[in-house]
């Protein structure tokens, strides 16, 4: 039951979200995805959180973990955090203030000390999940922000359809063949068509300032 209402709520808020409801499934998935974050809930069948933790961290992986637990000794989340975890959270707990930890953990791995990244012509505040551009804020669909976000980390850099389609799909949705290029067309047509740049043959970036 929490994990479907957590992968609902995820969603809503334009995550791309895999749901693993054993040990053993999530230590494969880290083992053979990104992510830019897990919620990793410790009393886990087949495989309980802190060995995730504790192996997903042996083998190099800085993926950052929010830890979600019944367990509120002091002692329990001493041990969480020394194996690892990032930021550490005690059931029954609010959605809202799980989004926000998940945010801050995630730009604190990017160097953004606020909520808003990206240039200094256009920035994505990921707290409202608008973007300020040109002197105007903007609504965005879940697809839009995903694709923002994913550009916006990193300006510059260089992602490939494969990345940015791991942004705004998780595993049980239907893949569309051309959903990037519908969503990147859409954000040139609002926004300019020199906003998103195609590098042929790689993939798409945002011109840093």
């Amino acid at each position: 039951m929490i994990g479907e209402g957590l992968t609902e709520a995820l969603t809503s808020a334009g995550m791309a979200v895999d749901w693993s409801a054993d040990g053993e499934l999530a230590r494969a998935a880290l083992a053979n995805e990104h992510y830019d974050a897990v919620v990793l809930d410790l009393g886990l069948p087949k495989l309980d959180g802190v060995s995730v933790l504790r192996h997903t961290r042996a083998s190099g992986d800085t993926t950052p973990v929010l830890i979600l637990t019944a367990r509120d000794a002091l002692e329990d989340r001493v041990a969480g955090l020394d194996h690892g975890a990032d930021d550490y959270l005690v059931k029954p707990f609010e959605v809202r203030e799980l989004l926000a930890r998940l945010r801050a953990i995630v730009r604190r791995r990017g160097g953004y000390a606020t909520s808003s990244i990206g240039t200094r012509s256009m920035r994505l505040d990921l707290s409202t999940r608008q973007l300020h551009h040109e002197g105007c804020v903007h609504a965005l669909t879940a697809r839009e922000f995903g694709v923002l976000h994913a550009l916006l980390e990193h300006p510059g850099a260089i992602l490939s359809r494969a990345q940015l389609e791991s942004r705004i799909y998780g595993w049980d949705d239907e893949v569309s063949s051309n959903a990037v290029e519908v969503v990147i067309h859409g954000l040139r047509r609002r926004f300019g068509s020199e906003l998103i740049r195609n590098v042929r043959g790689l993939g798409w970036r945002i011109v840093a300032d």
